[in-house]
């Protein structure tokens, strides 16, 4: 199915996930999902146009909602203290344009974020468990977890075994993501699905609910290290889950598609779909987030259109 009512939990959690057998009977039971039926609302959805004053809106909602984020194997604490700079200030010239939800780095770089975000509500995210692969040892995921965390992450975003989720091994995925949650403490967690590597759409929703059933706090599509990173109909797939998993669970979660996302057009289209299929209360950074790097620049160029009513040119952000 594209969309309507979601799987029956049965009447306890513990039902579904006490072994191995359980957890795979309760995945392969969720609907399938029409391939056809779900790209077709997905393409009615990209067409919504929005009026001059609701852009306005919707470019600021979007920029509350980045996380602002450097994975580069060149990062340095240079780089991240301009990130921070910028996180805090978008736009120099206006200071009434929003501060972003977050930024984002690897774990040996935190501290630097810590620094240059103190004394402000910008979260401080970092990737974890042997990010973009994710093949290392749990014992060695477990550490860099902790290692961030220690550091002052206030947001993990941790990697799933592909490898183990593609082979059927769902308890061995479900059990590596309960640790994780463990050492992540206080910080929230979001798990990163690499959907571009899952193949099929029934694989998406299935890592979707696994990764809800082990306590996620936000879903994440993609490392933005392969490609095809975010796509629209994979993140309408997993807003369908975290709006199912409130109306029978009563928690909320988060979607946070990350990758490919580049231009204001992109974003409204995403937050067309997180208001249409998860509902407007979805339309924050608690519960859902831009994972993106180039993003902010457009937007911000496409701000100051709104408001000046021509194109500023790229001349007037700053380059990251």
């Amino acid at each position: 199915m594209a969309d309507g009512a979601g799987p029956a939990l049965p009447a306890s959690l513990a039902d579904t996930i006490r072994d191995d057998a359980a957890l795979r009977r309760f995945l392969h039971g969720l609907p399938g999902v029409d391939q056809v039926g779900l790209e077709q609302r997905v393409a009615g959805l990209a067409t919504r146009s929005i009026k001059k004053a609701a852009k306005l809106w919707a470019i600021d909602t979007a920029i509350r909602m980045v996380d602002l984020t450097t994975l580069e194997g060149a990062d340095t604490p240079g780089k991240v203290r301009s990130l921070c700079a910028k996180a805090r200030r978008p736009d120099p010239e206006r200071p009434e344009v929003p501060q972003v939800a977050a930024v984002c780095v690897y774990p040996d770089l935190v501290e630097v974020a810590v620094a240059e975000l103190a004394g402000t509500n910008i979260g401080i995210a970092s990737v974890a468990t042997a990010f973009p692969s994710g093949r290392a040892s749990r014992g060695v995921k477990l550490a860099d977890t902790r290692y961030a965390v220690a550091a002052g992450a206030t947001e993990v975003d941790m990697v799933i075994d592909r490898g183990a989720f593609l082979s059927g091994r769902y308890g061995e995925v479900f059990d590596e993501i309960v640790a994780v949650r463990q050492a992540c403490g206080e910080a929230h967690l979001k798990v990163i699905l690499e959907t571009g590597e899952l193949a099929t759409y029934d694989n998406v929703r299935r890592a979707s609910w696994l990764a809800l059933l082990a306590g996620a706090d936000f879903i994440k599509t993609s490392t933005g290290k392969v490609s095809p990173a975010a796509t629209l109909p994979v993140t309408h797939l997993m807003l369908q889950a975290v709006r199912d998993w409130r109306e029978q669970t009563g928690q909320v979660r988060g979607v946070k598609p990350a990758g490919g996302i580049r231009t204001t057009k992109d974003a409204i289209r995403y937050l067309v779909a997180v208001h249409e299929v998860a509902g407007p209360a979805w339309l924050h950074p608690d519960r859902f987030r831009f994972g993106a790097s180039s993003l902010l620049n457009d937007l911000l160029m496409q701000r100051r259109t709104q408001l000046e009513g021509h194109y500023s040119g790229p001349d007037y952000v700053t380059v990251d």
